[in-house]
This record gives structure tokens, C-alpha cells and sequence, in this order.
């Protein structure tokens, strides 16, 4: 009886090893609705990031495995999508898109002692409020806004500027930050209206544009709006030039415009599909026929970034995590990236892009 109690033991101590070894990660973002493609793209990041440093050991010799979280874009839904993966014993989010999701999910991952890093959050907000926990692999739009503002001041200084934005902490956000650089240049906007997003049409919105003599729009918010817009200006046959932020990296954005699209500019930062270091990675994407625009390669960075600092900690424990995440460099598809005491990116490189024939390409 001892001999048969004292295997049971063991047999349950081995299940319980082998249920530890085995490392959770979360990746949230809107998974479903208008922002879905975001979703997907922040997804397919992840789980090939987890594929591919399993395949080489995974984590200090443990496996991971990712779950995801429907955030739906939404700050209410994100706290409970938070809640959710914090449950299943997640040590890192990756996560999440929006501002307006990733700010007040960051409260739940610091109250449980989970790492955050976003791929797509740019609001400055999220790093500034002081959470040691939270990091991300993408610029903020206190940057992007001057980028924007500058480009708006020295080609269309002598123009009729108008500033729209969602309402949204990311839309709002940064349309205030391009203001307010745009001003700093001695531009001053004919208009700066809120509009409701999630529309189906917006012809309204863009008559009163060309009633006002608008001949160049900037527009802080997400790409199916955008697309809305500038197919609504076309079929007026009003040649409004849309300008707009890092929400437009997604290939939906074009099959929504359709022909409108061409021409339609915006920021993002450097396309890290043509760096050497992000090779392989995008030819195994394409292989599975799908394209990793936008966030896809951001999303990957992130749990690269996490990787390495586990392997240097020597450790899955948050503030050893959290220490060698500030203090070292880590080789991404990215690039060689490190972050500041607040989380951010020490290096942020906004590029002008412009829609071209179904695709993004930069500025020349």
C-alpha cells in the first residue's frame, strides 16, 4: 500500500511539473468587429514568434503556449479581457491595440504582476502613467503628431488645413498632437471637428469639407472611416488630399477605398518587412499566403524582446524581467531595439507612407 501510495505521489508531482513547464502568453486586441484585421495581425505575430522559439527551446527550457482575448477595441471589454487572461496565468500580454484598451487594461496586468508590451498602443499615456510593467515596441503620438504637424505646415501652409478625429483616446489623441504642432508652425486649422465613427457613409461630413474649401484633411482615427472618406470625396469628384496616422496599416483599408485609396498618405514606422533580420520570418508569412503588414512584425518583436530578456534574467519573474528588459538590447525583426525607465523605444522612426496600387508603399 505505501509502495502504491508513494507512486501516486509521484505520478501527480510529474503531472504537476510537466503542467509548469509549460509557459502561458497572451496576445489581446480587437479579434472580432471593424478593427479585426488589427486583431489578426497582432495574432499571427505572436503565435509565430511562440512557434519559432519553442522550435529552438522555448523560454529557459519550457514550452509556451498563447491564448488570446477579444478586447473589441473597447476599455470596458479590455479590463475584462484582462481579467480573463490574468485568470489563465498568463506572464505576458501582448497587447493591446488600441489606447483606449491597453490604458486601462494596464492597471489589471500591474495588479496581478503580469508584463505588458503593446505593438500598437501609441498614445503617450500608457507609458506615462508610471507602471513599471507596461512596455511597447511602437512609437508614441507626441512623435507622430510632430511628424504629421510639420509635414502639414511645410506642404500646405498656404492651404485650408482641417483636423478631424473618432473621439477616441488614440484618434483624439493624436489628432491633437498634429495640432498642436501644425499651430507651433504658425498654421492655424480652418477646422478641427469630432466626427462619429463607425458609420456607414460619410458624404455629409466631406460636403461640408468642400463647402468650407478643405483641401487637405487630416484625420485622426482607424482605416475603415478613412476609406469611407476619401471614397465619399471622390464620388463628388472633390480631390481633398487625406492625410492620417498609423491606423491605416492594414490592407482593408484598400479594399474599402477601392480606387480612392491611391494617394492617401499616412505615418508608420520604418516597414520592417524589408529589414534583413525580419527575412525569413515574412517569407514563412507569405508562404502561408498571408501578408505581415502593419502590427503583424510588431507583435512578433514584442514576445522576441520578452525571450531575450527572460534568457538574460535567467528568470520568468517580473521585476528580474522588468530590470533586463531596461537594461539591455534585444535583436528583433525590428532591429536592434532597447527601451527607456518609461517602456518606450528609445529610437522611433515615423515614415510617410502613401497608398499605391492596393499597397502601401514610403514617400519617396
Amino acid at each position: 500500500m505505501h509502495r502504491i501510495i508513494a507512486m501516486a505521489i509521484l505520478v501527480l508531482a510529474a503531472a504537476f511539473s510537466s503542467a509548469r513547464a509549460e509557459v502561458l502568453i497572451g496576445v489581446s486586441s480587437a479579434m472580432t468587429g471593424r478593427l479585426a484585421w488589427f486583431g489578426e495581425q497582432a495574432q499571427r505575430g505572436a503565435e509565430m514568434a511562440v512557434a519559432d522559439i519553442n522550435a529552438t527551446g522555448g523560454v529557459l527550457g519550457q514550452q509556451m503556449r498563447l491564448i488570446t482575448a477579444d478586447d473589441f477595441c473597447d476599455p470596458e471589454q479590455a479590463v475584462a479581457a484582462a481579467q480573463k487572461l490574468v485568470g489563465d496565468g498568463v506572464v505576458l500580454v501582448v497587447g493591446h491595440y488600441c489606447s483606449g484598451a491597453s490604458i486601462p487594461a494596464s492597471k489589471v496586468y500591474e495588479a496581478a504582476g503580469v508584463l505588458q508590451i503593446s505593438p500598437g498602443s501609441t498614445n503617450p499615456l500608457l507609458t506615462e502613467q508610471g507602471r513599471a510593467n507596461v512596455f511597447r515596441v511602437i512609437g508614441r503620438d507626441d512623435t507622430q503628431g510632430i511628424v504629421a504637424g510639420n509635414y502639414l505646415a511645410e506642404h500646405w501652409s498656404n492651404s485650408k488645413i482641417a483636423i478631424l478625429h473618432d473621439g477616441t483616446t488614440y484618434g483624439k489623441g493624436l489628432a491633437d498632437e498634429t495640432r498642436k504642432q501644425l499651430n507651433k508652425r504658425g498654421v492655424v486649422e480652418a477646422i478641427y471637428e469630432e466626427y462619429t465613427p463607425a458609420k456607414n457613409d460619410y458624404s455629409a461630413e466631406i460636403a461640408a469639407l468642400e463647402a468650407a474649401n478643405i483641401a487637405v484633411a487630416y484625420v485622426g482615427g482607424y482605416h475603415a472611416e478613412v476609406a469611407l472618406m476619401v471614397r465619399a470625396a471622390r464620388d463628388r469628384g472633390y480631390t481633398v488630399q487625406l492625410v492620417s496616422g498609423d491606423g491605416m496599416a492594414t490592407e482593408e483599408f484598400a479594399l474599402i477605398a477601392g480606387p480612392a485609396a491611391e494617394g492617401t498618405l499616412f505615418t508608420f514606422p520604418a516597414d520592417a518587412r524589408r529589414n534583413p533580420e525580419a527575412a525569413s520570418v515574412v517569407e514563412r508569412f507569405r508562404a502561408e499566403n498571408f501578408e505581415p503588414a502593419g502590427y503583424t512584425l510588431l507583435s512578433y518583436a514584442a514576445v522576441q524582446a520578452w525571450s531575450q530578456a527572460v534568457d538574460k534574467a535567467g528568470s520568468l519573474e517580473l521585476q528580474a524581467v522588468i530590470a533586463a528588459l531596461r537594461g539591455n538590447q534585444f535583436d528583433t525583426v525590428l532591429g536592434r531595439i532597447d527601451f527607456n525607465n518609461k517602456g518606450d523605444l528609445t529610437s522611433q522612426n515615423w515614415v510617410w507612407y502613401v497608398w499605391r496600387g492596393g499597397e502601401y508603399v514610403p514617400v519617396e
